[in-house]
């Protein structure tokens, strides 16, 4: 796990609260102290608390105390208790609030995707996509380790992956099956993967020695033809399955023997439903 740094929270902090709160400095009683919680209206995995205890503590409020990231709470349980001058603790409020809500969310959809696949293959893992916010990556990202998932892809620097875009700058499919030798040899610490949809593609790429296939928006029986046909012949392939995978439909996918499930579900999913407290 990791935490995001001061001038990534400041820079979040300026988005919201570039001045001041209008509404709090119009009531003139700054200097009162007060208490906050937020709590969980339903049962979730916290993420990203650490950070909304800095943004409190950046915004001059005390933190009380508050859950670490991946631990469960149950509903009315508190997830962050804050102590400070009103106009201060106002200021946080909104800020930690909307930040919990958004990636408790995804960990605790994130863990329940985990559960489900796991009851059915022990052995597959869930990989989410490089498909976050833009420009919150590194919170979504935190948010679905919290959630005990794995990133399929960091980014586009660290991890290869060929699209059928990538071969049409090739003659034919043969003349990109012969490259995959040449990829493999230039990268030797990497491995290269090759998304396919279909079973004859995905025999030329075993022949042609790929290290991983991905299946993108195949249908469960040819999933279940490729399997077969891997296991057979070439059982040290890894096989991932993606395209419209989500909390309701995976184990459809996990039940095959397969190394990993790819989604991006978990950053569509909503919001948790938090509330807070505020007691002068």
């Amino acid at each position: 796990m990791f935490n995001l740094n001061d001038n990534e929270l400041l820079q979040y902090i300026n988005e919201d609260l570039p001045y001041f709160d209008l509404t709090t400095y119009i009531q003139e009683v700054c200097l009162k102290e007060v208490t906050l919680e937020i709590y969980t209206r339903e049962d979730i995995v916290v993420a990203c608390s650490e950070e909304a205890a800095r943004i409190a503590t950046l915004l001059n409020c005390e933190v009380i105390f508050f859950v670490k990231s991946k631990e469960k709470i149950k509903k009315d349980e508190v997830i962050i208790k804050l102590k400070g001058e009103y106009n201060d603790i106002q200021k946080a409020l909104k800020l930690c609030q909307v930040l919990l809500e958004y990636c408790c969310k995804i960990a605790t959809y994130t863990n329940l995707m985990v559960e489900k696949i796991k009851q059915v293959n022990k052995e597959c893992e869930l990989l989410t996509t490089r498909k976050t916010f833009p420009f919150a990556k590194k919170a979504c990202i935190k948010a679905i380790l919290a959630g005990n998932a794995t990133p399929h892809r960091l980014g586009l620097s660290e991890s290869i992956l060929f699209f059928d875009y990538h071969r049409k700058v090739y003659k034919n499919n043969e003349e990109f099956y012969k490259e995959i030798k040449n990829f493999k040899q230039k990268v030797p610490e990497k491995k290269i993967i090759i998304e396919s949809n279909n079973l004859e593609d995905c025999k030329k790429l075993m022949k042609n020695e790929v290290d991983v296939i991905q299946l993108d928006k195949v249908k469960l029986e040819i999933i279940k033809e490729i399997v077969e046909y891997k296991d057979l012949h070439y059982p040290n392939i890894k096989l991932l399955v993606a395209g419209g995978i989500n909390l309701n439909n995976i184990q459809e996918y996990a039940k095959f023997n397969i190394n990993g499930i790819v989604t991006s579900s978990m950053y569509s999913c909503g919001m948790a439903n938090l509330g807070c407290n505020l007691k002068s």
